[in-house]
């Protein structure tokens, strides 16, 4: 197969990326290993997208300062200059997004002024401009785009393909190799944007749904694109946790409880009742993630349990989704949501430029595979639906211009696929190794012992997985391929950065690290191999 542009993946930033691309008449082709809009994890999303209103100064100071003033001026002037435009272009005026109206219901206007929306805070916000349907923004932002794409001339969409390997030529990138209906085959594209999403399965307690084994991050690095900032894992602070709630059921599962609902008032609780973090930091339940995970992790250490309290809402009027989850589950609304912090979201990842580009000639990146330096060490609530969508535009328009009938057939060598299929229990194991070290060792809070054992587990891990890779094909197999090596160069950028943010690095005895952040271990391209 050719294309002017390959895309591969399809949540808000592939989507933008393919659309851009489109517009700018570029025969565009998606592979996914999605089949269904849920698998990504922009369907997922729950508080909604950020946008500039009056303010835009307050808007950027709010990023800086959630991402522990790490984040990069410039990218977050674009983030925040271009958030409205984008918006209204893209939600709004091509796919009729129908965001929570002033007044209850739905408003098809095509303004973002705040006069017509019912516009939410988040953690970290110091107002209220957030665009959402309810608690499930998600949803109703991707499966629009994705239906908007099917029908649209010069988009082809490959689904439950699974992109293994980038084809590159002398530094540049040709296109990469999918797995699709039992046969690989190469796909050369004149452009390849990368937008695969985060790393979550790389830990055992993630909210991302499953598929998010860093496959961008990893192919990018194995083929010698640099890879940044990927010590900076950030771990939300309040998905359900069945396993401290006494009416759970035993196959109850973690979901995600929006930050919007602690933007209307609710509280944590830890298992005595006290309200915690007001003693924590000025914002309490608002201050920037990072903080608020920290102290919901230390409080259930501490007292067996945290909860959120929302007595003082109208929680289902207000939240009908998330209620409807905890129902689901039995979870006793008077007695509060139980909730523990757990992996959300890689604020680093393949390096790119304010245009997706990546350090290899051809290829970019968007989304959270991508690391544009907005973020910084912490991405601020709300940011991630919009920072996909601004530079997925930006990387397909540039991709397009780059790659338009520009698709060239290069020499490749099919990977090996000459043993014998390995049993499903092969993978499920190795991941459960995985995702127990990268809890351990590489969570919330970090040691320099503890990240030392982490990377010589994961070696170990990685090298067993290789030896089987190398004449087996499989999705399990380079899914299991790249989580390793995505978990590897996280470990290694934790061990060689200081604290900042969401990478909090502590002494045994659990006192943090005394070193101010600066910008040591930013910008590093560690192997891919190590």
């Amino acid at each position: 197969m050719k294309a002017d542009v390959l895309v591969v993946g399809s949540g808000i930033a592939g989507c933008a990326a393919a659309l851009a691309a489109a517009r700018e008449g570029a025969d565009v082709l998606v592979v996914t290993k999605a089949t269904e809009p849920e698998d990504a994890a922009s369907d997922w999303a729950q508080g909604g997208i950020a946008v500039t209103q009056s303010a835009p100064e307050e808007f950027a100071a709010d990023i800086r300062r959630a991402s522990d003033d790490t984040a990069d001026p410039e990218a977050v002037e674009t983030l925040v200059s271009e958030s409205r435009a984008v918006v209204e272009d893209v939600l709004l005026d091509t796919l009729e997004v129908e965001f929570d109206a002033v007044g209850g219901g739905a408003d098809g206007t095509d303004s973002t002024d705040a006069a017509d929306f019912d516009l939410a805070r988040e953690a970290g916000h110091s107002s209220r401009r957030i665009l959402h349907v309810d608690a499930s923004t998600g949803a109703h932002v991707l499966r629009p785009f994705l239906q908007h794409l099917s029908a649209r001339d010069g988009v082809r969409i490959v689904d439950d393909a699974t992109a293994l390997d980038l084809l590159t030529e002398e530094g540049t990138v040709r296109g990469a190799t999918i797995l699709a209906d039992g046969e690989v085959e190469p796909v050369f594209a004149g452009a390849t944007v990368l937008a695969t999403g985060g790393i979550g399965d790389c830990y055992a307690r993630s909210t991302n749904p499953a598929g998010a084994t860093g496959d961008g991050v990893a192919m990018a690095a194995l083929a010698g694109a640099t890879v940044s900032d990927m010590q900076y894992v950030q771990f939300h602070p309040t998905a359900y946790d069945p396993r401290t709630d006494p009416q759970a059921d035993d196959d109850a599962q973690p979901f995600l409880v929006s930050e919007a609902v602690r933007g209307e008032g609710a509280t944590l609780r830890d298992a005595d009742g006290r309200r915690f973090m007001p003693d924590v930091h000025e914002d309490a339940e608002l201050a920037p993630r990072d903080v608020v995970a920290r102290a919901v992790s230390r409080a259930r250490d501490r007292t067996g349990r945290v909860v959120l309290d929302v007595s003082d809402l109208d929680f289902r009027e207000e939240f009908p989704d998330l209620a409807a989850l905890c129902d689901d589950r039995g979870v006793d609304l008077d007695a509060g949501i139980p909730v523990a912090p757990s992996e959300h979201f890689l604020c680093g990842g393949v390096a790119v430029d304010d245009r997706g580009r990546t350090s290899l000639s051809r290829l970019f990146a968007a989304g959270e595979c991508a690391r544009t330096g907005v973020h910084g060490a912490n991405r601020l609530a709300s940011t991630s639906l919009l920072e996909g969508l601004v530079w997925g535009v930006r990387a397909g328009e540039t991709a397009a211009d780059r790659g338009r009938g520009d698709a060239e057939a290069v020499e490749y060598a099919p990977p090996r696929d000459s043993d014998p299929a390995l049993p499903d229990a092969f993978a499920d194991t190795k991941f459960d190794r995985l995702g127990r070290t990268m809890d351990e060792f590489v969570g919330i809070e970090r040691t320099p012992d503890g990240l030392g054992t982490a990377r010589a587990r994961l070696r170990r891990l990685k090298g067993e997985v290789d030896a089987y890779a190398r004449t087996r094909v499989s999705r399990s197999i380079y899914e299991l391929r790249n989580a390793c090596v995505s978990s590897l160069l996280v470990a290694r950028a934790a061990a060689d950065a200081p604290s900042a943010g969401c990478h909090s690095l502590v002494d045994p005895d659990g006192s943090e690290e005394s070193e101010e952040s600066d910008d040591a271990g930013r910008g590093v391209t560690p192997r891919a191999d190590d």
